[in-house]
């Protein structure tokens, strides 16, 4: 069998299914540990089966310390499980929204000083965190040393909280916003459209792209073997 362990348990673990379905025909079990402890937990009790792999999507960001500490764990349980525990190679489910190329244009969203903090963020971005020293922006600048405890993770997940607020594209809830997976339009206000209008209105294909997008698949590479 086949696993995939999430510590999200909302959206983040909804985009897991839906990845599933649409791209791998459901051919993972997944499940949610609930937290990046309750995966490590969950890895030094499991006792591995023969033909058994386990696929972790665990959010790695190299500014915490507590992350850190726990990925360096749980990668010694993975060091030893001989490949049948994989650690996908991801920051986050929210960085993968904001990486998406068609998020802007799909939600609509008029915040453009967010816009163009995003666009500074993403350029930042390298080896699991934000490379402050090749931001130059002052507003980008400004926003980010408005968190009190800066970490990527806390950064990516504010962020694309606000870009996805518009219509139905949260990702703040206990599921995806339906307007990534339902066929458009689920707006309660169909005279005044407040999104984009994607030129894709199939929520199946909706999902195909995102899941599609080039930091989605950096990660799905690893599970296609």
């Amino acid at each position: 069998m086949k696993y995939l362990w999430t510590e999200d348990t909302g959206a983040g673990l909804h985009f897991w299914h839906l990845v599933n379905r649409l791209f791998f025909d459901s051919e993972f079990i997944v499940e949610s540990k609930e937290s990046n402890q309750g995966i490590l937990d969950a890895a030094y009790q499991l006792e591995v089966g023969a033909g058994d792999t386990y696929y972790i999507a665990f959010d790695h960001v190299v500014d915490n310390q507590d992350i850190r500490n726990k990925y360096r764990l749980l990668k010694s349980v993975a060091d030893q499980s001989n490949g049948q525990i994989v650690i996908l190679d991801m920051i986050c489910f929210e960085y993968l929204i904001l990486a998406f190329d068609k998020l802007i244009s799909w939600t609509g969203t008029g915040k453009r000083d967010k816009i163009k903090i995003r666009e500074n963020i993403l350029f930042a971005v390298e080896n699991h965190r934000i490379n402050l020293v090749e931001i130059r922006d002052e507003k980008t600048l400004k926003y980010l040393s408005g968190f009190k405890r800066f970490s990527t993770e806390r950064v990516m997940k504010s962020l694309a909280g606000e870009l996805t607020e518009n219509e139905k594209w949260s990702i703040r809830g206990n599921l995806m916003g339906e307007c990534w997976y339902q066929d458009c339009c689920v707006s309660d206000y169909k005279n005044h459209l407040r999104c984009g209008k994607p030129e894709i209105t199939s929520g199946d294909k909706k999902m195909k792209s995102l899941i599609g997008s080039e930091a989605v698949q950096h990660i799905l590479k690893t599970m296609l073997f």
